[in-house]
């Protein structure tokens, strides 16, 4: 299986598909990571928040792979913003992860009054040579527009909220003329999307199953995907996205099942200090 790579703004190349790791923990999340690198994932994205950076360590390590050949994504979480919060931040995740660099870093929510040093902190990070390319999370346009009035370094990616029933199309075209890569979290809505009538016809008229179907849709609006599953058997289908297409009238189809329904809270409207994983810092 080959994962096709696409080029950031910068000249970085990261895989089309990445595994995503969320909720996963302990040896649950060792066992999917390694499992996703068997199958040919190269791209793995995890979190501060996630609490699991030291199992994705532990199964990369584990792999054998070369780190050149691996695309690691982490995020800087809410509570651990602001200039020097973040820097010290950025270091614990290497420590846990166990590696001397990441290939992405992302703020991952825009925290009122702390993102923009934030941001500064992600420069200053990215202009070490620390991480290859530096972005954000869970942006709206007025949040980007901030960061590029004042920095000197353009995000590379905005990774979102994105799946059939929230395409965000204003957004993703904002993020297209800017040159700003947009990735999807949740690209399935937890599952949610793959009863949809509208998904499960194209499914079925393609040969593949509703989550290859709404994954290929992704990629197709030129969208990153994080996909992630325990399951050997899911994880290896959600990669295998490159030997079938769908044809304009089908994702015109996939598009208008669009609800503007969120499983999360809209960016300007969540509590940004609501949520702590125990034991994370230190």
């Amino acid at each position: 299986m080959g994962i096709a790579r696409v080029t950031l703004s910068n000249g970085v190349k990261m895989p089309q598909v990445c595994f995503g790791v969320f909720k996963l923990n302990g040896n649950e999340a060792v066992q999917a990571v390694t499992e996703a690198l068997q199958c040919g994932y190269r791209g793995i994205d995890t979190a501060s928040y996630y609490g699991n950076e030291e199992a994705v360590g532990e199964a990369i390590k584990q792999s054998g792979i070369p780190r050149e050949e691996l695309f690691i994504t982490s995020k800087v979480w809410n509570d651990e913003q602001g200039y020097n919060e973040t820097l010290n931040a950025f270091d614990r995740s290497l420590e846990r992860l166990g590696t001397d660099y990441l290939d992405l870093y992302l703020i991952h929510w825009p925290v009122p009054e702390l993102y923009q040093e934030t941001w500064q902190a992600l420069e200053k990070l990215y202009h070490e040579g620390k991480v290859c390319a530096i972005g954000v999370s869970n942006f709206e346009k007025h949040h980007l527009e901030t960061i590029l009035k004042n920095s000197s370094v353009t995000p590379v990616m905005n990774q979102i909220e994105f799946h059939p029933e929230l395409i965000q199309e204003d957004l993703r075209a904002y993020c297209d003329a800017k040159n700003i890569q947009v990735a999807a979290w949740s690209p399935l809505k937890r599952g949610k999307v793959l009863s949809n009538r509208a998904i499960k016809e194209v499914s079925k008229s393609v040969g593949k199953s509703p989550a290859q179907v709404v994954l290929r849709w992704c990629l197709n609006h030129d969208v990153v995907v994080n996909v992630k599953s325990s399951k050997p058997e899911r994880i290896k289908e959600n990669a295998d996205l490159f030997d079938f297409n769908l044809t304009s009238e089908q994702m015109k189809k996939i598009d208008a099942c669009n609800e503007d329904s969120r499983l999360a809270h809209h960016p300007d409207h969540k509590p940004f200090y609501d949520e702590t994983v125990p034991g994370r810092k230190g």
